[in-house]
């Protein structure tokens, strides 16, 4: 199996996942209590932690591998576009999800959590779409 379908297949992972979470997971936290919020919260974030965690490495993996064995503007793109989803899931999403856990939770965090998420599905969307225009 090549390594362009084994990343194709990641990508594709990621994108369901995250259209998932965009559309039903971080939506959903708006209908419970701040107590049961973190409540769950807490046995969510490790959870799916358990998916997200293996899938983001594996992508990271193969594009850094990708990008130093053939040098492609695509590969290219890929490799910043994977940066920018870490960076962004470190310094935004991680301290919100924090305070979540913490039981610091007001409507207008979780709204912007709904509303600060729509960054990474365009760019994992990107990536997926970008990944599947190799094979066509």
């Amino acid at each position: 199996m090549s390594i362009s379908i084994i990343r194709l297949g990641i990508d594709f992972g990621l994108v369901v996942l995250i259209w998932m979470i965009q559309l039903i997971v971080y939506p959903s936290f708006l209908h419970y209590t701040t107590t049961n919020l973190a409540g769950w919260h807490r046995k969510y974030t490790p959870l799916i932690g358990y998916i997200v965690g293996p899938l983001m490495l594996g992508q990271l993996g193969i594009a850094i591998y990708q990008v130093s064995t053939d040098f492609t503007f695509y590969h290219s793109l890929s490799i910043l576009i994977i940066a920018a989803i870490w960076i962004i899931t470190f310094l935004q999403f991680v301290p919100i999800h924090n305070n979540i856990s913490k039981g610091r939770v007001s409507e207008s965090m979780l709204m912007s959590l709904v509303r600060k998420n729509w960054s990474r599905t365009i760019l994992w969307t990107l990536i997926f779409l970008s990944s599947a225009v190799q094979f066509f």
